[in-house]
This record gives structure tokens, sequence and C-alpha cells, in this order.
């Protein structure tokens, strides 16, 4: 382990080639991004919002800047409260869960690689970035993968919680679970998939809220997902959502073969605004868990081969009390599939003291994602 002054830490990988995304029919003629999706200097969405004594999510920003390259020496930084910023070096995790303390910045260098289970329980101020986080894929439950570990966890009434620019798979349970009270919860630019079709098909990527009989969650489960990448080997619950106000903008759906797309379930209140569902079906499942306090409301997303459900139910959907702009949707799949997860390795990656992802300045820009 080894202490980083907070104005000089950054590295870089050098360039690569990567696979050129498709666009959707009707999308404008050359909206293939020319670089990497931006790194936002702040979150937006609920993470932004100021309450319950914080004032926007900034993790460890201000405190010493701490690099870590084994898992004992992760678990050694992330279990003491910041301000702190934790650069991981290298694939580190060991099939452990780990837990991740308040005031904290977790941020991958290029390569890095966490492999278990993250835990933001009961945590405030948490900043997950540039981070590939591969669950446990049920090797810690066999028989049962709903038995094992999340890939990530935010619960026990955690709050203003932001994971930006990360790629989360295999989880044995789920991907990205939020529950148990969490809220004010970013989640953005991060790509969800599985690697491979599993015996009994749980594969079920996202849950706002464990249980139809959490009394407890009403009021909480704020969750907003941007520019986020459902894609392959996931069956459902992307998310599925039960209590919270969650709203889903941007983002792409690209699951062939799942069983749906956004679950509604009882007391949900879900927005959804210019999303892209490319060959999925059911993309807005609004029937089989809700109930009559249930609201879903979709405005421009855009249904490509889709099949399925995607209707409202009802109207009273909430309003967003942040400030947030909305991107052509005929660009979305193009900007998604080149922007999210964590920083090709063909652009320079800076991780303080802002997280950036440029073009290496002696190189050429290329359009390919």
């Amino acid at each position: 382990m080894k202490l980083v002054c907070l104005v000089s830490a950054w590295l870089a990988l050098a360039c690569s080639s990567a696979p050129q995304s498709v666009p959707l029919p009707g999308e404008p003629v050359g909206s293939a991004p020319s670089g990497p999706a931006p790194f936002d200097a702040s979150p937006v969405g609920w993470a932004a919002v100021a309450d319950l004594g914080v004032n926007g999510t900034t993790g460890g920003d201000g405190g010493e800047v701490v690099e870590v390259s084994t898992t004992a020496e992760f678990a050694e930084q992330t279990k003491l409260d910041g301000p702190r910023i934790i650069l991981v070096n290298g694939v580190i995790g060991d099939g452990e869960r780990v837990g991740i303390a308040s005031n904290l910045s977790v941020i991958g260098l290029p390569g890095a690689e966490f492999h278990g289970g993250l835990r933001v329980s009961g945590s405030v101020n948490v900043v997950i970035r540039n981070l590939k986080i591969v669950g446990n894929n049920c090797a810690d439950s066999p028989e049962d993968c709903s038995g094992g570990a999340d890939a990530l966890s935010i619960g026990d009434s955690a709050h203003h919680v932001w994971v930006d620019h990360c790629d989360v798979s295999d989880g044995s349970d789920g991907n990205l679970d939020v529950n148990d009270g969490a809220d004010y919860v970013t989640i953005s630019w991060t790509k969800f998939s599985y690697s491979g079709l599993r015996p009994g098909g749980h594969q079920f990527s996202n849950l706002v809220g464990s249980s139809d009989n959490e009394p407890g969650d009403a009021g909480r489960l704020r969750v907003t997902y941007h520019h986020d990448w459902w894609g392959q080997h996931i069956r459902e619950r992307m998310p599925r959502v039960r209590y919270g106000a969650v709203h889903v903008f941007n983002s792409l759906y690209t699951a062939r073969g799942n069983s749906y797309c956004v679950g509604v379930g009882v007391f949900a209140n879900v927005l959804t605004e210019a999303n892209v569902f490319f060959e999925v079906s059911d993309p807005i499942e609004s029937s089989s868990y809700s109930n009559d306090q249930s609201v879903v409301v979709s405005r421009q997303n855009l249904y490509v081969d889709a099949s399925g459900e995607n209707q409202d139910r009802g109207s009273d959907v909430f309003a967003p009390p942040y400030v947030y702009a909305l991107d052509d949707v005929r660009s979305v799949k193009t900007a998604v599939e080149g922007g999210a997860g964590v920083c090709p390795s063909r652009f320079v990656f800076t991780a303080t003291p802002i997280a950036s992802c440029s073009i290496a300045p002696d190189s050429v820009a290329t359009s390919t994602p």
C-alpha cells in the first residue's frame, strides 16, 4: 500500500480497438461519439439532492489518496470512515464480501477489478467509479443463487451513494441491489450483464426494495439510473422496483431472451424517459407485481423490435427535484454502448484530483466506441 499525492495521482493506459456500435434506424448521421463518455464532476439525479444532513454526494473528496493492490489492503482502508480516496490497482477481492464505510471514494485504476461482493451498508456519502465488479456467480450458494451475495449491495439505510462508470456482472443473487431503506442513490454510465446462462435461470440484475411488506421503505429508495446498459444474459429486474421513486433515463436495454426489463412492484413510482429497448421482451412490466398504488409513466422511449408490455400505469408520477438534461433518444444506443462501463483502454484515465477519461494527446481519436 502507498499514499499518493492528491494533486498528482493519475494513470493512463494506451489505445486499443473495440467493436463498433450498430446505429438505430433514424439515428442522426455522424452520431457516433468522437471521444469517451464524460466523467461528470458530480452526480446527476437523487444522489445530488441535499438532505439528511448531507449536501449532495462527494465521497472522499478532500481527503488523502491511498492506492491498494491486495484484498487485505482494500478491506483495511474501506472499513474506516473518510474522507479518503481509495485507488484500486489490479485484480482483488478473492470472492470476499467487503464493506465500504462513509465519506469514501473507491476508484479503479486502468485494469482494476474487484471479484466478490461490495457492501454499502448504513454508510453515507460514498462514491464508486471506474471499477469492474465481478460477483461470485453462485459459487457462494451453488444450490440456490438467491442465497448468495450481490456483486454490489446498497442497504441498511445507506444514503447518498453514487456508482458511476462501473461494469457489474455475475452477482449471485443480483448485480446491484438497493434495499432496506437506502436512499438518494445515483447509478450512472454503468454496464450490467452475466457471463453465461445458469441452471435455474436466476439472472436478476437490479432490485429496488427487497419485499412487498417493508413499510419502512416508504418515502425512501429514491434512485436514479441514467446512461446505464443492461446487456447479455439478464432475464429480469432492470430494475424491479418496490416502494421507491425511481427515475430511469437515457439508458439502453439489449438483454435479448429476457423475461421483462423494468418491473413495477407494490407502491412503486417510476418515471422512464428517452430509453432504448432493443430486441427485448416486456420493456415495462406493470401488471404482475404492482398494486393499486403503483405508478409508472414513460416518455420518449424508443422500442426497436421489442415485444410485450410497455404501457403506463396511473399518471401521478413524481417530478424529479433535480436538474437533468435528456439526450435525443436516437443517440442513446451509440452513446451508451460507447461510454457505459469503465474508461476504455484506448483512452487516458485520470483518477485524481478530478476523475476523467480523455483522448491521449499524442493519438488520433476515432469514432469507434
